[in-house]
């Protein structure tokens, strides 16, 4: 890691907000792979890339209580989605955490992603001097793990508050978003845990890491 990017101050989301409907509801990420919950392999793997972390879920903070996260509700209503989530940690940091220049946003149902992530984001955007990056594998775009400048925080809320913006790629295409390529071999790091299958073929994964 350059001198210039370790020196930049990173917070994270966890993106846990969603209504998980088509895993019939509930709580995403509390089901359980190899015998642990998603969320606890996510904060494992996003907790050392970052320097503050807040996981943006709905309901009742308490379920959360174990995993020692500060959790923060969206600030928008009717489960507006990840852009309503990546507002959501974008206030939160701007209020607990302004040192961050930068946040970067975790789905809670893809356990599996780059140890390497946030390091390669931050390069990626600091040399293109973008103020967003997002991961892609296997020629898909993954937005919801991406990088986001503080400074667009003002930008998102209008989008997402005046305009009705939901869809997270309508909104990033208005800037300059570096996209940052990861493996998908042996496996892709960003398949996401959508429904029970899923947690059939992520269970495979975990022989390659």
């Amino acid at each position: 890691m350059t001198d210039s990017v370790y020196q930049q101050k990173v917070a994270g989301v966890i993106l846990a907000g969603g209504l998980a409907r088509r895993m019939g509801g509930g709580d995403k990420s509390l089901l359980t792979l190899g015998g642990e919950p998603l969320l606890k392999r996510v904060i494992e793997r996003a907790q050392p890339q970052v320097d503050r972390l807040v996981l943006n879920a709905n309901g009742d903070p308490a379920r959360f209580a174990d995993y020692g996260l500060p959790v923060a509700a969206d600030v928008v209503p009717d489960f507006a989605g990840p852009l309503a989530g990546i507002l959501t940690g974008m206030q939160w940091v701007h209020e607990h955490a302004p040192e961050c220049e930068w946040i970067v946003s975790f789905a809670c149902d893809t356990p599996l992603f780059p140890t390497d992530l946030v390091e390669r984001l931050l390069q990626q955007a600091e040399q293109e001097q973008a103020p967003l990056a997002c991961a892609v594998s296997g020629e898909r775009n993954h937005p919801v793990f991406g990088l986001w400048s503080m400074t667009l925080m003002d930008d998102l809320h209008r989008a997402v508050v005046e305009e009705d913006m939901r869809k997270i790629l309508r909104w990033t295409d208005r800037y300059r978003c570096s996209q940052v390529a990861f493996s998908d071999q042996p496996f892709d790091p960003f398949f996401n845990i959508n429904r029970p299958d899923d947690l059939e073929a992520a269970e495979q994964f975990l022989n390659h890491i």
